[in-house]
């Protein structure tokens, strides 16, 4: 077999071509950003955006639109994610159990929601479940996230609980532990490892898809960006800058789970 050895020079160098690379896309992406920019005529006016994040008056600070819509979409994101853990979590041990009821009702329930928009499910929300539970908009809004991002938790939670290997639960149940005792102590913990990876690209869609509840008025950073472009026609300015805070935040949500797996115990390997 012919083996194929890259020389030191190659490698020496391989840095800095790929930084050159980066660049030049960046350059390129700049370029086509600045002619279609050129040819829409467009005025643009990056000098009236940082008032709309914040202003000091008085000595006092005092937050803009765009920060306290960003404030609205991290806490709609906080409150959802939790519920979705519950309600994937919940779907995902139902689909294991013994009871065929339990059962029946999760596997409805992921194939219901992961099958209709997530825009629909908004609107049964707000518009049939919020007045007969007496919800306000941002609970509604909490609550439809919740519910269509926990059927694609619970599919997560499953295939993880199940690639742990038998004799994980074999060995649980030889040290007398009761089923809820094997799953809490034993494969959970486990699990949580395997399924980091695929629950940050659900939780990325989930604080992208928040901001589809600016369609039921949410003061999230949607909405206040909306708001703004209606005020001061700034439309590229501000779009530009609320995708910029949404990268920003996905970013962030990456590079700590990347620390959380590195800090994690590794799964035993087992026996299957």
């Amino acid at each position: 077999m012919v083996t194929h050895q890259s020389s030191p020079l190659k490698d020496r160098w391989r840095p800095a071509f790929d930084t050159l690379a980066f660049l030049a896309v960046l350059a390129g992406l700049g370029w086509i950003v600045s002619e279609g920019a050129g040819a829409l005529n467009y005025n643009w006016q990056w000098y009236r955006i940082p008032p709309y994040f914040y202003r000091i008056e008085a000595g006092g600070f005092y937050a803009g639109p765009l920060l306290r819509g960003l404030a609205v979409t991290l806490e709609l994101t906080g409150w959802s994610l939790a519920l979705t853990v519950g309600f994937g979590l919940a779907a995902a041990l139902l689909q294991r159990s013994s009871s065929w009821a339990g059962h029946v009702l999760a596997r409805v329930y992921v194939e219901i929601v992961r099958n209709t928009p997530l825009l629909v499910q908004l609107y049964l929300v707000y518009f049939v479940l919020a007045p007969i539970l007496d919800l306000d908009r941002f609970v509604a809004a909490v609550l439809a996230l919740a519910i269509f991002e926990g059927a694609f938790a619970a599919e997560i939670f499953r295939a993880g609980i199940e690639a742990i290997p038998v004799g994980q639960w074999e060995a649980g149940r030889a040290l007398g532990l009761s089923p809820y005792a094997v799953y809490r102590r034993v494969i959970l913990p486990q699990a949580i490892r395997l399924v980091l990876p695929p629950l940050t690209g659900l939780i990325v869609s989930l604080i992208k898809h928040s901001a589809l509840v600016s369609v039921i008025a949410v003061a999230d950073l949607t909405t206040e960006g909306r708001n703004l472009i209606a005020d001061t026609f700034m439309t590229f300015e501000l779009w530009f800058t609320i995708a910029a805070l949404y990268l920003a935040l996905t970013t962030s949500l990456s590079l700590l789970v990347s620390w959380l797996e590195r800090h994690l115990p590794v799964p035993s390997a087992g026996q299957g």
